[in-house]
């Protein structure tokens, strides 16, 4: 009979640190973490996955410009020129990225446009602030659903026009460029 292989320190460590982050969320379990008991996740992947739950529940909801210090504050739109709104604009772009807040479906909009929806959308919508170096917010600037021509005809994949061409069996829009393409600031694979 052989013996069995003992586990090496490392492995010890991470089941340690998985019944911590267990522990850590008694107080909010839920199906989701019995969802892992179904899946088997290699014991790093489970405690990534726990932190990140743990983290989601602990997060503040705070207004997006409070994320700051100090608390971002825009201009209103209606006092600046187009050329200060490009400039605000892209300063305030990079600061939501470091703040890994990344805006989707821009293109359609032009640079006061988006202003204006960072100013009275972003920055005062209350959002859970979870402090984790790859959790991303990701603000999508148009809403397939509320306008679905606008998403089709600038962001839809060729087949995902065809899926909603089947589903709907409406007519579609023609495909286009968006009018004001951007490169973004991207969060990192």
């Amino acid at each position: 009979m052989s013996k069995p292989e003992q586990p090496t320190s490392e492995e010890v460590e991470h089941l340690l640190v998985n019944a911590q982050l267990r522990d850590a969320l008694e107080p909010f379990l839920d199906e989701s973490v019995d969802l892992l008991n179904v899946r088997r996740l290699p014991t790093p992947q489970e405690n990534e996955f726990l932190a990140s739950l743990l983290a989601w529940e602990r997060a503040p909801v705070l207004p997006i410009a409070k994320w700051f210090e100090p608390e971002l504050t825009l201009p209103h739109p209606d006092r600046l020129s187009d050329e200060q709104i490009h400039e605000l604009l892209w300063d305030t772009l990079e600061k939501l990225y470091d703040r890994r807040i990344v805006l989707d479906f821009t293109d359609h909009l032009s640079d006061r446009e988006l202003y204006c929806v960072i100013y009275r959308d972003i920055l005062p919508s209350p959002e859970k602030k979870i402090d984790l170096p790859k959790n991303y917010l990701h603000w999508h600037c148009l809403d397939d659903s509320d306008d679905p021509e606008m998403w089709l005809r600038y962001y839809a994949s060729p087949q995902e026009r065809e899926s909603w061409a089947e589903e709907t069996g409406m007519r579609l829009p023609p495909s286009e460029t968006a009018p004001y393409p951007r490169r973004m600031p991207r969060r990192l694979p």
